[in-house]
């Protein structure tokens, strides 16, 4: 029940800050609504193409904060962050894979894939219906799998 309450907090806040974070020149990334130890965050994760800086994080967590009180999603005290999804980012949308396909990207699985193991690196080499195909850097295999099947895929921006 706490994931599909969390679901719905997160569909409802993504509805919320995108127009406003739209207006300003500036995409929604993710949003994540998050248990850690005994507190709770609400984390809007924000992108441009030049990168984002704290001054971008400062103006959208103004620009949302009333608009967010006023729609009061959460019952719960919680933690509001306005952040960058950094140079590792997590892909999690389908917008993301298919913006990403042809980048290099970090994975890990959630079971251990036989002769390859829980992680490993690639190439995204195309996304279709929750289906992920990295190939290797030498061009050789390619692996096949379901988004779900991975703890996480991160762009690999480290060369």
């Amino acid at each position: 029940m706490a994931k599909s309450k969390g679901g719905v907090t997160v569909a409802k806040v993504w509805a919320l800050c995108e127009p406003i974070v739209t207006e300003m020149g500036l995409t929604l990334w993710d949003v994540r609504y998050v248990k850690e130890g005994a507190d709770w965050y609400l984390r809007i994760f924000i992108d441009k193409p030049d990168g984002v800086g704290i001054s971008d994080c400062e103006a959208v967590s103004r620009a949302i904060n009333d608009p967010l009180d006023a729609l009061d999603p959460i019952e719960n005290a919680y933690c509001l962050e306005v952040c960058s999804p950094g140079i590792e980012r997590e892909l999690v949308r389908d917008e993301h894979f298919a913006r990403f396909i042809g980048a290099d990207v970090m994975v890990k699985m959630l079971r251990p894939v036989e002769g390859i193991g829980r992680e490993f690196d690639g190439v995204l080499k195309a996304y279709a219906d929750g289906e992920v195909t990295i190939q290797d850097h030498a061009g050789e295999n390619e692996l096949t799998f379901n988004k779900k099947e991975a703890a996480w895929i991160k762009l690999d921006d480290f060369d």
